[in-house]
């Protein structure tokens, strides 16, 4: 949470500066900037409610970078968090509040008091039941005057795509365009992958070809030194991990280990706050066919489909369980900027290259690029 400052820079300002500095210049994002310029005023006016700002596009396109250099120059107290992490904070606030009469309504009321912008990045629904709390907690937010910002690789009318109860997630669509300006930044560019001198030979991506020995033992005792080493399981939020060795505040793990488990977003958050590098060997080609879909039933197993809880589900590869796992791990660890050490049986060109979770897997592939730049986290 981040109070008032003094010698903030406006939108304009320190785009200017990034511009001086270097930064690859961008149509969409100066027209994004125009808009940021004009809520940085409202802001200032005292006028959050007329402020909010919805920033989407295709991944690698800067929108976490504006977002995160608005809310660095806020000009009025506000709260900046991964969507994840705060519909996490949320369930856990509502459990808290079991019994309450309108826990919603308490919960934006603690947040009015505290903050007068809320900075959401990566906003995406892929359960209903989020959906469903998020349209009535926005409406609370933005009736007592807060201004939300978000980014998204979605438009509004995108989120959810072809989802159960899709319906259900309307008025929060409804809510998003009447109180948020909707921005596309959608340049040619990805700038991810500005310094990158190629993609053959990524250093913190390594294609261990058929037949040839693990380079990942040798390439985790150069990066250990000389500090004590571990082959023991650690805990994780209660659950054994078994890991292939730790140094210190680095980690090795088989992507059996991680992503074939039982484990969940909040089990990476704990991971990323105790270490400070991760190396994933190990990793196999993760796309693949799809499976014929089938249908999810309510509370009977009837040969006509029940209307309660009936739909078709998605059709899914026979990795994909783990694939989720993998594409919340990597958000965790760019989040935290934790870089990781890849070892796969594939090119990262060819990790995922067909099923379900083709448009998901976008951002996790441009966030493995990204890693492979020698300033992401250091140069560990």
């Amino acid at each position: 949470m981040q109070d008032r400052q003094a010698g903030n820079r406006s939108p304009e300002q320190w785009y200017t500066k990034a511009l001086e500095q270097g930064f690859v210049a961008d149509t969409a994002q100066q027209q994004a900037v125009i808009y940021l310029q004009k809520s940085y005023q409202a802001l200032c006016a005292g006028s959050p409610a007329k402020a909010g700002i919805y920033l989407w596009g295709p991944v690698g396109r800067g929108k976490t970078w504006l977002m995160d250099r608005f809310y660095e120059n806020l000009p009025v107290p506000g709260l900046r968090q991964h969507f994840h992490h705060f519909m996490h904070d949320l369930h856990r606030r509502l459990h808290q509040l079991t019994g309450s009469p309108e826990p919603l309504s308490k919960v934006a009321d603690e947040l009015a008091q505290q903050i007068r912008v809320l900075c959401f990045d990566e906003f995406f629904i892929s359960d209903i039941a989020d959906a469903m709390l998020l349209g009535p907690l926005m409406q609370a937010l933005f009736e007592r005057g807060l201004a939300i910002f978000m980014t998204s690789n979605q438009p509004p009318e995108g989120l959810y795509p072809d989802g159960f109860n899709r319906e259900q997630l309307l008025p929060t669509i409804a809510a998003l365009r009447q109180h948020m300006r909707i921005v596309a930044v959608d340049g040619s560019q990805d700038h991810r992958l500005h310094g990158l001198s190629g993609t053959e030979h990524l250093p913190r991506y390594l294609h261990c070809l058929p037949g040839q020995p693990e380079a990942m033992p040798a390439l985790f005792d150069q990066l250990a030194g000389d500090r004590p080493q571990s082959r023991e399981p650690i805990e994780l939020n209660r659950r054994l991990l078994d890991i292939r060795a730790e140094a210190g505040r680095m980690l090795w793990c088989d992507f059996s280990q991680l992503c074939e488990q039982p484990f969940f977003a909040q089990d990476f958050i704990e991971l990323c706050q105790r270490y400070d590098v991760l190396l994933l060997s190990k990793v196999p080609e993760l796309g693949g066919e799809q499976q014929a879909a089938k249908i999810a039933r309510g509370t009977e197993d009837a040969a006509s489909r029940v209307v309660a809880g009936d739909r078709v589900l998605p059709s899914l590869a026979r990795k994909d369980d783990a694939v989720r796992r993998f594409i919340a791990l990597i958000d965790e660890c760019y989040e935290g900027k934790v870089p990781v050490y890849i070892e796969a049986s594939v090119p990262l060109s060819e990790l995922y290259t067909q099923g379900y979770l083709s448009f998901a897997f976008r951002r996790t592939h441009s966030r493995l690029l990204a890693m492979q730049h020698d300033d992401f986290a250091g140069t560990v």
